[in-house]
């Protein structure tokens, strides 16, 4: 699968498109991909999907805070094993914003050889957002499109969203959003050095830098799956401030104890996939009542997990 940058890059004859943000990609968004991919190649078409980075709420919403559930790369990755052809990652500024929506599907139409545009029901693009489902078909007529309309998938009770899910994550509900996602939401960074209380207790644990830009769980102990190149492993994860040892802290770190795993990690990526909430991160009158808390929680996760 080809990952570009700027609608610029590429020209193309005949493409099928969807165009939004994907943050998470979400069952919703799986849907959407779905019709895309299977439309498009039974008409001999390339699957594409737009979308932007940064989020539209850093600019627009002036979020400057703003977490999301996918880095671009990961958004596109998943993109690619959903069956998509090509992403394009366009860069999303006040320019852009700015444009109106004829200005901007003038662009994609020339640039992308566009002839069927998929989006949800509610979707809307262009200045003021005046780029709804209608005026998108009445741009076609003449830009050389058809618009095909995706109806909301719910979990049951709810329109699936980004938003929900951000919500559910940053309070913990893991399982929550792991049953909108369609999958477990992960975390990927690199090993990096702690301060080694771990091996001081006998229960060694990989702290991982996570990229600014995602949301991280709420603080607490979770039961995760820590895949180390090819290999997955069983783990025991705490996200927080560790307030037996370091209370004054506040920005939360993210360290796992891999079970049944002795080697050394440092530098290498770590991902994490998180299963399920035990606890939430307290303090201990004592390391001893800690680490016999760690084994409980060790415990429960081999329970969990087998």
């Amino acid at each position: 699968m080809a990952h570009f940058r700027s609608l610029d890059d590429l020209t193309l004859q005949n493409a099928w498109l969807t165009i939004g943000v994907f943050d998470g990609v979400h069952r919703g968004h799986q849907e959407i991909v779905r019709q895309l991919t299977t439309g498009a190649h039974a008409d001999g078409a390339t699957a594409v999907v737009l979308t932007f980075s940064p989020h539209p709420a850093e600019i627009l919403g002036g979020k400057a805070d703003f977490k999301s559930l996918t880095t671009p790369e990961e958004r596109a990755a998943l993109l690619e094993s959903l069956g998509v052809d090509l992403v394009i990652t366009q860069t999303f500024d006040h320019t852009l914003a700015n444009q109106t929506a004829e200005e901007f599907m003038h662009h994609v139409a020339h640039n992308l050889g566009l002839r069927r545009l998929l989006v949800g029901y509610d979707f809307a693009l262009g200045h003021a957002r005046e780029g709804n489902v209608a005026r998108l078909t009445e741009l076609g007529k003449t830009l050389g499109y058809e618009v095909q309309t995706i109806a909301p998938v719910t979990n049951g009770q709810e329109t699936i969203s980004s938003t929900r899910i951000r919500q559910q994550i940053a309070a913990g509900e893991v399982a929550a959003a792991a049953a909108s996602l369609g999958r477990n939401y992960a975390v990927t960074g690199p090993v990096i050095h702690g301060d080694g209380r771990g091996k001081k207790i006998n229960i060694p644990t990989a702290n991982l830098e996570i990229p600014a830009g995602k949301v991280i769980p709420a603080n607490g102990v979770y039961v995760c799956w820590a895949w180390v190149g090819s290999k997955k492993y069983p783990s025991v994860t705490n996200i927080g401030i560790r307030p037996t040892f370091t209370p004054e802290e506040y920005a939360p770190h993210v360290e796992t104890h891999l079970l049944d795993f002795d080697r050394d990690l440092y530098g290498q990526e770590v991902r994490l996939e998180f299963m399920e909430r035990l606890r939430e991160e307290r303090k201990f009158p004592s390391v001893e009542a800690l680490v016999g808390q760690i084994q409980a929680d060790i415990g429960q996760a081999r329970k969990i997990l087998r």
